[in-house]
């Protein structure tokens, strides 16, 4: 989840705007509106984060007061593995900042203590004036921690840095155009992970843009500057915002892969009608229009994931999490009578990894790998990268699971946490038929970095390995079936054929579908 995955009305993209969503909804009629996107949900992600984590323990040491509730351990500054962070916790306070080779600059994300510190030293935060927490520290020893984020699928490892927060941290950063500039270009060279994959030499067009750039640069010519340096990435989860004189940001620019667009609210009305025509009764809705629950001929079962985050107006992550079982218990209240399952993606803009995983966990009854997660973590090398940290999907206890035949429809809109959920799935057995066009392509947490008193920064730096060691940045991920989505055509006629043809291959009983898959990438159609 990446930090916020993150929108409205029906979900939030990573690329558009947080894994988080405080919600703008997830289709945009222009990049430039879901820039604004991800700026405006950036300044409602919870207080705290840092990166992404799943549940991870504490391991006791020999320090004196380690075993005492209410004593903080944390106390320091701490060093992320990677992301180019620095924590400072003192008292409640939870502070970070951003750095790089040449700067170190107040960080997005600030917070308090929720509650006394657990008897293993773990400390809760969230943002100021709620009343949940959204995070946790847990300390390993003396000088190291272990982050997590509620709703993330992986952890980031901390490292105390002696002496302090370095001088420079304290000192005001120098704002004018090219030390800006600077910043920016140097926050892309040293966590970027894919300008090779993508052909750029960041170094090259830096060098270019930075010969541009005078003492009467002005901000409106700043901002082109930086513009024109992200809109070749055709990276969705690459944007800026510009901070606004009332106070938080507005988008000016979205990357978005080249050949894609973003769906329209009319594209999102006639959709819905064209799945309503093929469904037994309108389909039952929950967490705020984001899910949906329906039935199809032949005992087919239909889900439609349009987020996965913000099902709840305000809360923490098991709120959501909650929202999402209930949704998950009326689909698979009858599992012995279900023939297959529809999982509808193609709208989706993502979220958090770990409700994807969570939806996982009612598909199967066997545990398996879902992906492996690394992040950038040398400033001067960009194939060096955090250890591999495996995500598993475990088989959920104490409630219904259906491990028959399933679909996954999926499209250009796919963006962030629902590829990491369709990747995920790929791994189940009997593996899931994809059926329409190829995900975004985006996978990483993005992370927001200012970058100046006017412009913050958004941006990835972690890849989702597959089994292999491969990943399906850029291109996306691969149908095994190919089919028109919501295209002008369909919508027109009101057809659906990627729903269509997910009936057809449920209702012969799914056979075939881990042939297919394993057909598409010995086709070479899989990651690279």
């Amino acid at each position: 989840m990446g930090i916020a995955r993150r929108r409205p009305a029906t979900g939030a993209t990573r690329a558009a705007g947080a894994r988080r969503a405080a919600g703008a909804a997830p289709g945009r009629a222009s990049a430039a509106a879901r820039a604004a996107g991800v700026a405006a949900v950036a300044l409602a992600v919870t207080a705290g984060t840092i990166g992404t984590a799943g549940a991870v323990g504490a391991a006791p040491d020999g320090d004196g007061d380690t075993r005492r509730p209410g004593v903080n351990r944390l106390e320091g500054v701490w060093r992320t593995d990677g992301y180019g962070i620095l924590v400072e916790i003192h008292g409640t306070a939870f502070t970070t900042y951003d750095v790089t080779r040449i700067s170190c600059t107040p960080g997005f994300y600030s917070g308090a203590q929720v509650g006394a510190p657990g008897r293993d030293g773990t400390v809760r935060y969230g943002q100021t004036g709620k009343a949940y927490a959204s995070s946790s520290i847990t300390p390993r020893g003396r000088d190291r921690a272990v982050y997590q984020e509620d709703g993330a699928a992986s952890a980031r490892d901390l490292t105390r840095l002696p002496g302090g927060l370095p001088a420079e941290c304290r000192q005001p950063a120098p704002q004018d155009a090219l030390a800006s500039f600077d910043r920016f270009w140097a926050t892309f060279e040293e966590n970027y992970p894919f300008f090779a994959a993508k052909g750029i030499d960041w170094r090259a067009k830096g060098a270019q843009a930075r010969a541009g750039i005078t003492p009467r640069t002005t901000t409106d010519e700043l901002q082109k500057i930086l513009v024109g340096l992200l809109e070749p990435l055709g990276d969705a989860h690459t944007a800026l915002g510009r901070k606004r004189p009332g106070g938080g940001y507005d988008g000016v620019f979205g990357g978005l892969r080249p050949g894609t667009a973003e769906p329209t609210d009319e594209v999102r009305e006639l959709s819905a009608r064209a799945v309503a025509a093929q469904l037994l009764a309108p389909e039952q809705t929950f967490g705020r229009g984001r899910l949906g629950v329906g039935a199809l001929p032949g005992g087919i079962g239909y889900l439609r994931v349009s987020g996965f985050s913000g099902y709840v107006e305000d809360g923490p992550y098991q709120d959501d999490a909650a929202e999402l079982d209930r949704a998950l218990d009326l689909l698979l209240a009858h599992p012995e009578r279900l023939n297959g399952v529809v999982v509808d993606l193609r709208l989706n803009g993502g979220g958090s990894d770990e409700l994807g995983l969570r939806i996982a966990s009612r598909l199967t009854d066997r545990p398996f790998l879902a992906y492996r997660k690394v992040a950038r973590n040398d400033p001067a090398d960009p194939t060096r990268f955090t250890r591999p940290q495996p995500s598993v999907v475990r088989p959920a206890a104490g409630t219904t699971r259906y491990t028959g035949p399933v679909a996954l429809l999926t499209a250009g809109s796919t963006v962030s946490a629902g590829e990491t959920f369709t990747q995920a799935m790929a791994e189940r057995r009997p593996a899931p038929v994809r059926i329409g066009e190829n995900t975004q392509g985006v996978f990483s947490d993005i992370m927001f970095k200012p970058v100046s008193a006017d412009f913050v920064a958004v941006l990835p730096n972690e890849k989702f390995l597959t089994r292999s060691g491969s990943t399906f940045d850029g291109p996306g991920i691969p149908p095994n079936v190919r089919t028109p989505v919501f295209t002008p055509e369909e919508l027109g006629q009101g057809r659906d054929s990627a729903l269509t043809e997910a009936r057809k291959i449920l209702s012969a009983g799914g056979a075939g579908a881990a042939d297919a898959a394993d057909a598409t990438e010995a086709a070479g159609a899989g990651p690279r």
